[in-house]
């Protein structure tokens, strides 16, 4: 009896040993079966062809297939005279595709990989225009909207990075532009000191405002939210009683903007404007 019992353990073992080899070859069959078909998608291609056809697919709007194309290029080929140049392609066909976290890792990751490739500047400027993009969504680009009213954080990382572009390569075909956007990004990140000192207005947290519009006058000069800083700071120390720093802020606004803010406030620029900051979408 007690050596039936042990065949008839042995015979079930055996049985459920066969049936998952059965299951394990069908999974490594899958795969098998996946990596052939990977393999007849892009038989036979050379670096070229899959240069070619990213190209078109970024031409064409399709982000996902480049990055996808790219991906495989840079598997297949990774060495090369256009190896760098794939990576760069790569991180760009993420920022197109929205992706800013992954076309930043891939900017990084040529960084760090071609520090003395001709064309890591482009890398650092990519990085720039990711940042700079980075809050700008569907609304946006049919509705006038005050930016400046929004987190800064992507702002100052756009800022920074073109900051550290024109320091590493003040002779690069990039600085121009990013000079110009980093008026802009200036602009926008005063603004939203002036926003917040408002803010601290409203709560009667007249020191933070004071303090807050006051750093404004100090870190962004020449910039059009210092005229509204300035107004911060005169109704702050007024309300504070300290007359004679209220008087000093009136007096500086009197004598450069005698006519008021040289640049009005975007939200007072067209109707679009005031009815979007009525229904305070942006507070």
């Amino acid at each position: 009896m007690r050596l039936i019992l042990i065949k008839i353990f042995f015979i079930c073992f055996f049985c459920l040993s066969l049936q998952g080899c059965e299951t394990l070859g069908g999974l490594f069959s899958d795969d098998s079966e996946h990596a052939n078909n990977a393999d007849d998608e892009y038989g036979g291609w050379n670096s070229e062809k899959f240069r070619a056809e990213a190209k078109k697919a970024v031409d064409s709007g399709n982000y996902d297939k480049a990055i996808k194309l790219y991906e495989a290029l840079e598997s297949r080929f990774p060495f090369g005279d256009t190896a760098a140049q794939t990576q760069l392609d790569i991180a760009y066909a993420y920022y197109k595709n929205n992706d800013a976290e992954s076309a930043l890792a891939a900017a990084d990751r040529f960084i760090k990989i071609n520090p003395r490739n001709p064309h890591v500047d482009y890398a650092y400027y990519l990085k720039g225009l990711v940042n700079y993009n980075r809050d700008i969504g569907f609304i946006d680009r049919f509705l006038p909207t005050d930016t400046s009213q929004r987190d800064p954080g992507s702002a100052s990382n756009a800022y920074n990075n073109f900051e550290d572009l024109l320091k590493r390569f003040p002779g690069s075909q990039y600085t121009a532009d990013a000079k110009l956007r980093m008026v802009a990004l200036k602009n926008n990140l005063a603004m939203h000191e002036v926003h917040v000192a408002r803010y601290y207005l409203k709560r009667q947290a007249y020191i933070a405002a004071a303090n807050r519009a006051s750093g404004v006058v100090d870190n962004y000069q020449k910039t059009p939210a210092v005229p509204f800083a300035l107004q911060v700071m005169q109704e702050a120390y007024t309300q504070l009683g300290m007359n004679e720093l209220a008087d000093d802020a009136k007096r500086v606004y009197d004598l450069n903007f005698p006519e008021g803010p040289p640049v009005p406030e975007q939200k007072n620029s067209t109707l679009s404007h005031r009815f979007w900051d009525l229904i305070g979408l942006e507070k």
